[in-house]
């Protein structure tokens, strides 16, 4: 009787550990399917993520064609945006200075005369179709674009929009590219290849489709958007970052910084480098530069919180205005050339006036706030300031209208489109936001 029972357990024991043995066995596959399954879930993910960002910079280009090649691909053929890259027949530029010449200085001073007599022809009044503001204080936000630089390495740095035709924006990227971008059409137009390094300056050349990029990697181009060859010109006139750029009022010369400590003036036609001065002192670096309206004067900001004023045909210092603390981080002159607007890491925006070379105003901002551009609008009504936040100043009263606080991360640019109808502003959270009524 016991040894029935005892028969029984063992075999009971026995099927028990074949249970417990298929047991693991079916755990150990089922784990081994599980790990199988995150590897391709996360690799999914990541493809996901790379055809979102495709998605968001591919999708708005139906319909567009951007060169003889896409338009004689076919009905069926699905056109893309320029993408411009350096051209093997451009050639390296010398960098020995080629000197301003006397025609240069007079076709300088004509401009500047004929600019001086138009804004006296302006005198103090406002286009009718200036944005009043009112109207401005009811802007909000009408469109956010996060497809135009690489998810992979976010930002953008830099903006600018046509002056003539202000749906086309330039944008320039972390991901060493510069985005030419069609607000109205939500079209790409063209993407413009060959930095090496990051993108932290550009200008769209007002009259031209034309636009110029600056890079912490020394150069300068200068981009024809509608030609078959984008890249016309590499300028190199500088052995450090390029800090600022900034087009003469001819339209024919650039204004370049630099952390070389040297300020540049080139022929953007040719390549060029005519000229190129010294900051004039010792471990100090140039942050910024800007042409004033009439184009024979302009300012470049210091690491050394200073902001100096030159005289381009005597490629001489003319002022200084010291009073902010840390690297001067923008400036930027108003359309009747009396006052300057400039910005430091002091959490503050100084205004001085031009004709009394004093500060007059100083707009103080919270503690820790960031200031990375500074922008008049075309008629010297309003003052943006884009940073921490997106902010825009009513000049003369220098009083805050509007706070935009939609981007996620740091602002980096702020323009105005014509007649301030719309401001544009970019962010290191990638994107670029429009607003308006």
């Amino acid at each position: 009787m016991l040894q029935d029972e005892w028969d029984a357990v063992m075999l009971h024991a026995f099927t028990q550990r074949q249970q417990l043995q298929t047991a693991r066995q079916e755990l150990s596959h089922a784990l081994y399917q599980h790990d199988a399954a995150c590897r391709v879930i996360g690799r999914l993910t990541k493809e996901v993520t790379a055809a979102r960002e495709a998605l968001a910079t591919l999708k708005p280009q139906a319909g567009i064609s951007v060169s003889d090649s896409s338009a004689n691909a076919g009905p069926t053929t699905i056109p893309q945006p320029a993408i411009a890259m350096e051209a093997a027949g451009v050639p390296n530029q010398p960098t020995e200075e080629a000197g301003i010449t006397d025609e240069i200085i007079k076709k300088l001073q004509e401009k500047a005369t004929v600019l001086t007599q138009e804004r006296k022809k302006r005198g103090r009044t406002v286009p009718e179709d200036l944005m009043d503001q009112e109207s401005l204080k009811g802007f909000k936000t009408l469109a956010s674009h996060p497809g135009l630089h690489s998810a992979s390495v976010p930002g953008i740095l830099s903006l600018d929009i046509h002056s003539e035709d202000t749906s086309k924006i330039l944008t320039g990227g972390n991901d060493k590219n510069a985005t030419v971008f069609n607000k109205d059409t939500e079209q790409i137009i063209a993407v413009l290849k060959g930095h090496t390094k990051k993108v932290t300056r550009v200008i769209y050349h007002p009259n031209e489709d034309v636009v110029i990029t600056g890079s912490p990697d020394t150069t300068i181009r200068v981009w024809n958007v509608g030609g078959s060859n984008p890249l016309s010109q590499i300028i190199r006139a500088h052995e450090g970052s390029v800090t600022g750029v900034s087009l003469h009022p001819t339209g024919d010369y650039v204004l370049s910084t630099s952390a070389d400590q040297n300020w540049a003036f080139s022929d953007i036609r040719t390549g060029k480098l005519l000229t190129k001065v010294s900051s004039q002192t010792s471990n100090n670096t140039l942050t910024t530069g800007q042409f004033h309206p009439d184009g024979l004067i302009f300012g470049t900001g210091t690491s050394d919180s200073n902001v100096v004023i030159w005289d381009l045909k005597e490629q001489s210092n003319v002022a200084t205005f010291s009073g902010h603390s840390g690297p001067i981080t923008a400036i930027s002159f108003s359309e009747n050339g009396y006052y300057l607007a400039t910005s430091a890491d002091d959490c503050c925006v100084k205004l001085w006036d031009l004709r009394k070379l004093k500060n007059f105003k100083t707009l103080v901002m919270d503690d820790g706030y960031e200031i990375k551009d500074l922008c008049f609008d075309q008629s010297g009504t309003y003052l943006g300031v884009a940073g921490t936040d997106v902010r825009v100043y009513m000049c003369k009263q220098w009083q805050e209208l509007k706070v935009f606080n939609d981007h996620t991360a740091l602002a980096t640019g702020i323009r105005f489109g014509k007649h301030s109808q719309f401001i544009a502003s970019t962010s290191m959270d990638r994107t670029l936001k429009l607003y308006g009524l």
